[in-house]
């Protein structure tokens, strides 16, 4: 039989139903806040293409002078894990996988810019741009030729641009519209945000735009680009990024650090202005605590360091890329900005290298929790949870395949994605 001891309590039940009550709304407002990671791939970079530059083998173009970079700077393994250095076990998995991705799907995120690497042009122009950007990323789509993500950067919302920026981003929108309605992946970048307001009035902006074109409340997000002091650290003393992050009601997707705008500001000179300087450490710092829990994700910037010129000029650039990728992986900032196609044997190395050097110990121990074998290391969910998000990463981008974390782990892509408290996700194509 059954037997089960009796257990006495002393509170009523009342006591329990009123508190209960009196922290409904604080149960609402952590639930509204902070709705933890949206559960989809993330991409690990950002290109950045300007406008005007930007052609319909734009993706294909990038890919094929990554791969004559490789070819041209370490055409095997051996030598392409001399110059970063990679131990001999990783050399032969991540030259590979280096290669098949920049032949398979090169960039993974696409900003055509309509900012800084556009500058101020006649109205005419930026109009026929816009209206070209979106011509040409809706052909993509339909041809199934696009990069899981892609979008504009606009012009800020400052009163010197912010006409400018409004029109261009109208024209976009409505030019997907147009083309067969907005695609999946589409991504709209607000930079130089100081204020709250500026989040306020390009949510409104959205809105204004889905009861136009009949668009579901909420269709359209935006990140926010972390660029200036103001955005980190207000005159109130306030975190004003958390307060950008509230402002947006939802529709943030994404905290972009902006390297040399917020480096500059704070008086950086440039020979010194690196996503590894303390200044971009704190700000970073804040970012991170401020969009922790609420579905925000976060991006590092990028290095200007380009791998041109002569083989030894080549290598010094690919080595500074890989430590920065590297050194920001470690911190939790898995995606970054890339400003040239050399940027992506090394983007893609480290990256791959992240995850594939890590991934028997993470499997192990994943295994032994959902087993409750114990093992060196004593889990808990949160844990459990860090480590089946740590194996998506992976998949998402190509570093591991199905089968070997399944093998390691005896856990398909489904039961990660439950440990990791996201929802069923198709493969990456």
């Amino acid at each position: 039989m059954d037997r089960r001891e009796t257990v006495e309590t002393s509170l009523p039940g009342a006591v329990r139903d009123g508190v209960a009550a009196s922290l409904a709304a604080v149960d609402a407002e952590l639930a509204r806040r902070y709705p933890g990671d949206p559960g989809t791939r993330q991409p690990v970079h950002t290109v950045y293409v300007p406008a005007d530059d930007f052609t319909a083998d734009t993706v294909r173009s990038w890919g094929d002078r990554a791969l004559a970079t490789l070819d041209e700077h370490a055409p095997d393994a051996a030598s392409f894990a001399a110059v970063l250095g990679l131990p001999d076990a990783l050399a032969g998995p991540v030259h590979r996988r280096v290669r098949a991705k920049l032949q398979r799907e090169p960039v993974e995120d696409l900003r055509i810019d309509f900012e800084d690497g556009y500058g101020p042009r006649p109205d005419s122009e930026e109009d026929a741009a816009a209206a070209r950007a979106a011509a040409l990323l809706a052909a993509a789509h339909a041809e199934g030729t696009a990069p899981p993500y892609a979008g504009i950067r606009m012009k800020c919302l400052e009163a010197a641009v912010r006409d400018r920026g409004i029109r261009t981003l109208d024209i976009f929108l409505t030019g997907l519209m147009n083309a067969g309605g907005l695609p999946g992946g589409l991504v709209l970048t607000l930079p130089k945000v100081t204020y709250p307001e500026q989040v306020t009035a390009m949510v409104r902006l959205c809105e204004e735009f889905e009861r136009a074109r009949g668009l579901a409340a909420g269709r359209i997000g935006f990140e926010i680009q972390i660029e200036t002091t103001q955005a980190v650290l207000g005159a109130d003393g306030r975190a004003t990024v958390a307060r950008m992050i509230d402002a947006a009601q939802g529709r943030a997707t994404g905290l972009h650090y902006g390297t040399f705008d917020y480096s500059a500001a704070c008086g950086v000179g440039p020979a010194h202005q690196s996503p590894d300087h303390p200044v971009a450490d704190h700000a970073k710092a804040v970012m991170q605590v401020a969009a922790a829990g609420t579905g925000v994700r976060l991006s590092d910037g990028s290095t200007n360091v380009l791998p041109v010129g002569p083989a030894e000029r080549v290598h010094d650039a690919w080595r500074l890329h890989h430590r920065l990728v590297r050194r920001s992986l470690a911190r939790a900032y898995y995606q970054g900005w890339d400003m040239h196609p050399g940027h992506l044997p090394t983007r893609y190395a480290a990256v791959y290298g992240f995850y594939r050097e890590g991934l028997e110990a993470a499997a192990e121990r994943l295994s032994a929790y959902v087993r409750r074998a114990g093992g060196a290391v004593m889990d808990e969910p949160a844990t459990a949870r860090a480590l089946s998000g740590h194996l998506l990463r992976g998949l998402d981008c190509g570093a591991l395949d199905a089968a070997e974390v399944e093998r390691l782990t005896g856990l398909a892509r489904a039961e990660l994605d439950t440990l990791a408290g996201r929802a069923p996700q198709d493969p990456p194509r």
